[in-house]
């Protein structure tokens, strides 16, 4: 609008008549180049999902602890170590953690098992268990024999 009044102060009374001829797309200033898109290099990754061992070998952990977060079957439970329905494995009872690799004989209609070791079916699977070996340990058996 206000290139409409500019072209407006520059005519005189007597170019009233030519005024009429002109339209108003005439007086608009067009883009002459498309717009572009930000050149900034933008962030495309999500939120980190803090994925990975948080209690390593050896180490303390109390009942409830997280020792393990992860979204795929990477490390499986072992003695005294909860399965989360999210992948997280979790210590049920305190205890001192210990990471082993072992061969394994998989229940196959657990749905985790049937997903990731589909077509491994009659293999030998070697997987990386995570144990506990509690503090307080029990007095069941009896030594009978040393060797």
């Amino acid at each position: 609008m206000a290139s409409f009044c500019n072209v407006l102060k520059n005519f005189t009374i007597l170019d009233w008549h030519s005024l009429a001829n002109v339209h108003r797309h005439d007086l608009i200033r067009w883009a002459s180049k498309k717009a572009g898109g930000s050149t900034r290099n933008r962030v495309s990754h999500g939120r980190p999902k803090h994925l990975g061992i948080k209690l390593h070998d050896g180490t303390y952990a109390t009942a409830g602890s997280r020792i393990v977060t992860q979204i795929k079957l990477r490390f499986h439970p072992g003695l005294h170590v909860g399965f989360g329905k999210n992948g997280t494995l979790f210590a049920m009872e305190s205890g001192r953690v210990v990471f082993s690799c072992e061969k394994i004989d998989p229940k196959w209609d657990h749905t985790w098992i049937e997903r990731i070791y589909a077509g491994r079916v009659g293999q030998t699977i070697y997987k990386k268990f995570v144990n506990i070996i509690p503090d307080k340990q029990h007095n069941r058996f009896k030594l009978i024999d040393q060797v």
